[in-house]
């Protein structure tokens, strides 16, 4: 076993597994920090230095733990918003300052990659049909990728939470019908692009991963508190997931964050990311998805092994 520590800097969320690697993976620690790092940068190009400042934050105190634990391997992954941003020097040199090590500003197909070996690792429980399409629905982007044991395509949209939020609802509370149209729209032709990329009309079981993905599962199942055990390989139906999403993006802020299960930094992204959930099985005509904990940090974690 070799104990390895993955940092995966999302555009919402800045999170660390550190874990013992080798047949298998089993946590040390696992912890997430939503640090809004991609704030503004679809606007702006650039990552907003109050944006840099609380995600350095966040990464000292993860850095704290890796010395704690005495992780011998460290791999700092960065995605969307720093691929994005024309300043991104200064986040790397900020995480090398940090960590002591460069962070990897990974293509779109890359990251794909990663979340597929995270994610699907643990499937074999379920036996779910195959091939799978992984969707890892993210801040800033939403990675597709269609594979069995291996990856056979993958593609990165610029469709993410953040991104959606900022671009269609921003200010809303709650979004108009018409804001709605227009998200409906942007996502909808990104969803025709991947199809022309990836083969999903051949895959068998929908894999939904991240944050938006979690919580839409939470709130179907009833918990009054998160529960990542409860939540890890449970399943949900188009139905549900189309119902809980009407039923976000008619919520007020108050009444999102009001919900048991939400984290605060999700409250006024929640309905994007659902509504790009919503419009994946749609477009795809999947009547259910496996919901799963595991996803790009795990996978980052396996490529240490």
């Amino acid at each position: 076993m070799t104990r390895v520590a993955a940092i995966d800097c999302g555009t919402n969320s800045v999170r660390l597994l550190i874990a013992d690697v080798g047949a298998e993976l089993k946590d040390v620690e696992r912890e997430m920090r939503i640090v809004r790092l991609g704030q503004g940068v679809d606007r702006t190009g650039e990552l907003a230095p109050e944006a840099l400042a609380r995600t350095f934050k966040e990464m000292r105190g993860y850095a704290e733990l890796i010395e704690r634990h005495g992780a011998e391997r460290v791999r700092v992954v960065a995605t969307s918003a720093t691929r994005d941003a024309r300043n991104r020097a200064e986040f790397v040199a900020g995480v090398k300052e940090i960590f002591g090590v460069e962070p990897e500003v990974v293509s779109g197909e890359e990251e794909a990659q990663l979340s597929f070996t995270g994610a699907t690792r643990d499937l074999a429980v379920l036996r779910p049909l195959r091939p799978y399409l992984v969707v890892d629905i993210g801040g800033g982007s939403t990675e597709f990728v269609v594979g069995s044991g291996d990856v056979r395509a993958a593609m990165s949209v610029d469709i993410g939470c953040v991104r959606m939020t900022e671009r269609h609802f921003k200010g809303a509370n709650p979004p108009s019908p018409e804001q709605i149209v227009g998200a409906v729209a942007d996502i909808d032709a990104q969803l025709a692009a991947v199809r022309e990329r990836v083969p999903v009309a051949e895959a068998r079981t929908l894999v939904g991963l991240a944050g938006s993905v979690t919580t839409v599962s939470a709130i179907n199942l009833g918990l009054e508190a998160y529960d990542s055990e409860r939540i890890h390989l449970s399943r949900i139906t188009a139905a549900q997931v189309h119902d809980i999403t009407r039923r976000l993006l008619k919520m007020t802020h108050d009444e999102r964050a009001a919900i048991g299960v939400m984290h605060p930094g999700r409250v006024d992204v929640i309905g994007a990311g659902a509504l790009i959930l919503d419009r994946i099985m749609r477009e795809y005509n999947f009547g259910a998805a496996v919901v799963s904990e595991h996803d790009i940090l795990d996978g980052i974690a396996w490529s240490l092994a």
